[in-house]
């Protein structure tokens, strides 16, 4: 059974309003885990700092990751991610205003499994979380567990 579990890591409060707005409004979501930097994230995801003691068997289905975060940028926490066996094969979403080539090419080389720009237009923009909502915890297969 899937968790439903979608962490998001935004240091914009209202794209993080709108995201969460637009991801509960499927009713596709049980929790949503949020962390406005790069090093929450990272503390939330590998059980330390303020979780220091958290299940990390609890993981989020999916990652979504902005790149320009405070203390620790997303291609930061993009590297650590895919360095850790852990956490080596968790869906990361880059859910970035950057329409830089650069960016992209980056966070494809560390091993992101998406990239999208973030809409400018409100309505896109609920419309893009959304479907990034159904597609990764309804109809994409995670990766199995490795015990």
């Amino acid at each position: 059974m899937k968790n439903n579990v979608i962490m998001l890591v935004e240091d914009n409060p209202d794209d993080e309003a709108l995201t969460v707005r637009a991801l509960k409004k499927n009713t596709i979501v049980s929790e949503i885990v949020i962390a406005r930097d790069g090093v929450q994230a990272l503390d939330y995801l590998f059980a330390e700092g303020a979780h220091a003691g958290r299940d990390i068997t609890g993981m989020p289905q999916v990652v979504l990751l902005d790149l320009k975060l405070p203390k620790l940028d997303g291609l930061g926490v993009l590297r650590r991610l895919r360095a850790d066996e852990r956490t080596r094969l968790l869906p990361v979403v880059i859910l970035t205003s950057s329409t830089e080539e650069e960016d992209r090419l980056k966070v494809y080389d560390l091993g992101a499994n998406s990239y999208v720009r973030k809409p400018v237009d409100f309505d896109e923009f609920i419309a893009a979380a959304t479907q990034l909502g159904l597609y990764w915890l309804v109809l994409n297969e995670p990766a199995p567990r490795r015990v």
